[in-house]
């Protein structure tokens, strides 16, 4: 099947996207001191050399004392993290491309001992850790005030150094997913309760957003069905709590959705061949990105299954046939660009035969 449907430009906003190939966020860990380095700077550069045209940038930490939990994770806050981030930015769009950062925080991921200070525990909506499991800070009224400044602040500085839009990490079982969630999600005030309720969080972050970058700025909204803690767990079981779910944040100013799955072939109900960025455009009108093991033919990590999975080259038919049936508008890809940074461009000339598999020595470089 032709390619040319990936090829096609996408405008919205203040993204102008020469194709529909976006690169999705991974988180490398390749950032001492939160600080992106010259090692980041072409990493991104390459991949927009390659051809992509949009980059989602790795999960970049928030202005709050819990926002991280990994070590050697980059900010997006302070002078030096900021004139990093500048020149990853300079540097894409001197390739031609365009670039987001993902705004994170890990919510109640976090354990003591992570930078920036090692004593600040996780803090979540109820405290939990996994449904049950009460192991850390349970978020008041005034910490929840913080982290929604903490993501407006990010996106306002990230406009500021020349980034062409944001995305807001709610996906995978870090903090606004954990409000989304009940099983991490047991308040009984404002911030919880039914499906609509949980989603308060996430809206304020995205109204809060919006004021401070302006009506023509693009906000993606990364969200997903599973998560970390549980693959199989399903925030909205049918139809009717997808429209439930998904109205109130599309109201509150996403622009796009970027819905996460494993495996994006999937249907994600019973009856229908559409996925879940399928059904999110269906409900909401709005742009959606697919994401999910493109171009490969086996998800990051499978259920039962030990250690780490090597994927080799698939085809993107399927890719391409509802990309053309406009089930989605734009196609993340992952692995496959660590593994090829010059994807776009190979699969562009048809040149597939070229196209390298994702190996276990990829996980120890940023190339």
């Amino acid at each position: 099947m032709s390619v040319s449907s990936l090829f096609r430009p996408f405008d919205l906003k203040s993204l102008h996207l020469k194709n529909r190939i976006v690169m999705a966020p991974m988180t490398r860990t390749f950032s001492p001191g939160n600080v992106p380095n010259d090692l980041n700077v072409e990493y991104y550069r390459r991949r927009a050399e390659g051809g992509v045209g949009l980059i989602v940038t790795e999960g970049t930490c928030v202005d709050h004392k819990a926002a991280n939990g990994y070590p050697n994770v980059p900010f997006i806050y302070g002078d030096k993290a900021l004139a990093g981030w500048k020149r990853v930015v300079d540097a894409v769009h001197a390739e031609g491309g365009m670039i987001v950062p993902q705004l994170w925080h890990v919510g109640a991921v976090r354990k003591p001992g992570v930078e920036p200070d090692p004593d600040v525990p996780g803090h979540g909506p109820s405290g939990l850790v996994m449904p049950g499991k009460k192991r850390c800070h349970e978020m008041t009224e005034e910490d929840i005030a913080d982290v929604i400044n903490a993501f407006a602040k990010g996106a306002k500085e990230s406009k500021e150094i020349g980034f062409d839009g944001v995305e807001v990490h709610g996906a995978h079982g870090y903090l606004i997913d954990q409000f989304f969630w009940e099983g991490l999600n047991e308040r009984t005030d404002a911030w919880g309760g039914s499906l609509v309720k949980r989603t308060r969080f996430g809206a304020e972050i995205i109204k809060a957003i919006r004021k401070e970058v302006g009506d023509d700025f693009a906000i993606i909204l990364r969200w997903s069905q599973w998560k970390q803690q549980d693959y199989s767990v399903k925030l909205a079981k049918d139809p009717a709590e997808l429209e439930q779910f998904l109205t109130p944040l599309s109201d509150a100013g996403v622009d796009i959705f970027h819905c996460s799955t494993r495996r994006f072939w999937e249907p994600e109900f019973e009856g229908s061949d559409l996925n879940l960025a399928g059904w999110t455009k269906k409900i909401t009108g709005k742009p959606t990105i697919t994401v999910g093991s493109v171009g490969l033919d086996a998800a990051f990590a499978e259920e039962g299954v030990a250690g780490f999975q090597e994927a080799q080259p698939a085809s993107l038919d399927d890719l391409t046939r509802r990309l053309e049936a406009d089930e989605f508008d734009l196609a993340a890809v992952g692995r496959a660009l660590i593994a090829n940074p010059d994807w776009a461009n190979k699969v562009k000339a048809a040149a597939f035969a070229e196209i390298a598999p994702y190996t276990k020595d990829m996980l120890t470089k940023l190339a």
